[in-house]
């Protein structure tokens, strides 16, 4: 994964709602979950809850599948593995500078 891919997904994740939107999408454990079902559980409009779904889409975090005349979506665990394992790299690449940069 690039540090481009890796800032859009830290943008993405940026955000409590956002946060909020994947980890229920997570709580339905593969099945599809649609914008009124995410509206439920949060005190939001649907209109603010569709916009950061927009972000979460972009960051590619979860996928569209339409049904009918609405939009489902569900959490793209690949790409949520991809990220884990570019910070476990990113961080064992740091801890060596930041054991340099402490204080004896």
């Amino acid at each position: 994964m690039h540090d481009d891919d890796i800032a859009t997904i830290m943008r993405a994740l940026g955000h409590p709602v956002r946060l909020s939107i994947l980890r229920i999408l997570a709580a339905q454990q593969g099945r599809e979950c649609c914008c009124a079902d995410v509206t439920e559980s949060l005190p939001l409009a649907q209109s603010t809850v569709s916009q950061h779904i927009k972000v979460l889409l972009d960051a590619g975090l979860i996928e569209r599948k339409p049904r009918g005349t609405r939009n489902c979506y569900i959490v793209q665990h690949a790409r949520l593995a991809e990220l884990g394992s570019a910070f476990t790299g990113m961080i064992s690449g740091l801890a060596p500078a930041v054991r340099e940069a402490e204080p004896a």
